[in-house]
């Protein structure tokens, strides 16, 4: 009796702690219940990588995983689908357009230096084609048109145009530092109201930048800061660091960012920039709305099918089945302060594990209780029916639930998404449900045997024939 006691305080305890962690620690819900976004990224090959393969498509999700841990994104989902694809889920993200703008960048973060003889050759260009605009004027005013001679001069200003244009894709060139030199980037604010990203670079990427700012000081050549090979900030280093360069391993981009753009860019480089180009091939938005009719949808459910099962096992099992009640009640506080301390995301096939679970946990119930019938019908106590009835059950309900671990465990690591969330709110609900139908309802069994008016057969087994009723009180 003194272990039953001893459990019994377990059980309170336990339940009171289910209580506390399920009122602090809400459930994380799922997109489809919570609402959010959901982007397909189409990953594709480049003039280097001409085949997605396993190892770029992992290289891939990587990168998206840390720019989604950098928006704050609680349980985003992130997984891959088929040969060159990635699936994002984002709950609770309202805004597609900021997620599509950090995800789908490829950030190759490139730093360059100014060429100086093609510098000196865009500005002769540039003097030659303000030349040629001046003639244009002249020959446009004059009061006999030369049309010929215009045609020919504008031919010669697009001309010169489109020299300039190619050779400002040559005028900055490589240097080998990259966004793979940096250590962290964040967003600073400035004077007024603009922003700039402060970088943070590695032992190496310190050292080129400090020579590359060191060869650039006082030249008037700038360093060119590139994007995607778009130029967003080209600088000129002042002659003050033309002895050392900027050391330090710190740099900053300036420009016309705002918080939200200089955050965005901060977030794209910590993640790291991605292998190949990625494209932003559907977005959906799941609205809240729909997620609370959701759950309102499965607790009605829910609830409907816990009532009947209730109901149904006090009416068949009478005392025993009000004991199981009470079981799954417990049951349920302890199985979803689980979900809530392992952070665990709630999603529609999860709560079809959970409802699922709870007649696994029934199940087990009415193996004992069929066991004791079947022992107090060959003429044992009442004691020693119920000891045998979980005896004699354990065995059939060990088996039923490690057969339902390995279906589970195999649905967890060879499934995906909301398959995986199924399978593991069912193999926790199975393993809770062994949990409380060994012990909690052994332990109110046994209280309830203690207690004199509770000590009748046929409270346990109402077809008991009279010969065994006065056996069993024994």
């Amino acid at each position: 009796m003194q272990k039953q006691r001893s459990l019994l305080a377990l059980i309170v305890v336990l339940v009171i702690a289910a209580i506390v962690t399920i009122v602090k620690f809400p459930v994380a819900l799922g997109l489809d219940l919570q609402g959010g976004t959901q982007l397909t990224i189409q990953v594709q090959p480049s003039e280097e990588i001409k085949k997605i393969t396993e190892r770029e498509l992992e290289a891939v999700q990587t990168v998206v995983e840390n720019r989604v841990n950098g928006l704050g994104v609680s349980e985003p989902v992130i997984q891959t689908v088929g040969q060159d694809q990635i699936l994002v889920q984002l709950p609770g993200v309202n805004d597609p357009e900021q997620a599509e703008r950090v995800l789908g960048g490829t950030a190759q973060l490139d730093f360059r230096r100014e060429n100086a003889e093609t510098r000196a050759f865009v500005n002769n260009r540039q003097q030659q084609i303000q030349s040629l605009i001046a003639e244009q004027q002249k020959l446009q005013s004059a009061k006999e048109r030369d049309e010929k001679a215009i045609a020919a001069n504008n031919a010669q200003i697009e001309a010169k145009i489109k020299e300039i244009t190619e050779l400002e894709a040559k005028l900055f060139e490589r240097t080998g530092l990259t966004g793979k030199n940096l250590k962290y980037a964040q967003a600073t604010p400035t004077q007024g109201s603009n922003w700039s990203v402060a970088l943070e670079f590695d032992a190496k990427g310190g050292e080129l930048f400090a020579q590359l700012t060191k060869e650039l000081a006082g030249t008037g050549r700038r360093l060119g800061i590139f994007l995607d090979d778009k130029p967003i900030s080209t600088p000129v280093v002042g002659q003050e660091f033309a002895k050392t360069g900027i050391t330090g391993g710190r740099a900053e981009i300036t420009g016309t960012f705002d918080l939200e753009s200089a955050n965005e860019l901060a977030l794209q480089l910590r993640g790291g920039a991605l292998p190949v180009p990625v494209k932003i091939e559907e977005i959906r938005t799941v609205g809240a709305t729909l997620g609370r009719d959701s759950i309102q949808r499965s607790i009605y459910a829910g609830v409907a099918g816990l009532s009947l099962v209730l109901i149904f096992m006090v009416v068949y099992y009478r005392l025993p089945g009000l004991i199981a009640d009470i079981s799954l009640v417990i049951y349920a506080l302890l199985t979803w302060a689980t979900f809530a301390l392992l952070g665990v995301t709630l999603t529609l096939p999860g709560i079809a594990g959970f409802i699922l679970s709870i007649g696994m946990a029934v199940d087990a119930n009415v193996l004992i209780f069929e066991r004791t019938r079947e022992e107090l019908r060959a003429g044992k106590s009442l004691y020693r029916s119920v000891e045998s009835g979980f005896y004699r059950a354990f065995s059939s309900i060990l088996d039923s639930n490690v057969t339902t671990w390995i279906a589970c465990a195999a649905l967890f690591w060879l499934g995906s998404g909301l398959v995986k969330g199924f399978a593991l709110t069912l193999a926790l609900g199975v393993a809770m449900s062994m949990f409380t139908a060994i012990t909690c309802s052994r332990t109110f069994l046994m209280l309830a045997i203690a207690i004199p008016n509770l000590r009748k057969p046929e409270l346990y087994c109402p077809s008991l024939p009279a010969s065994n009723k006065a056996q069993g009180a024994t």
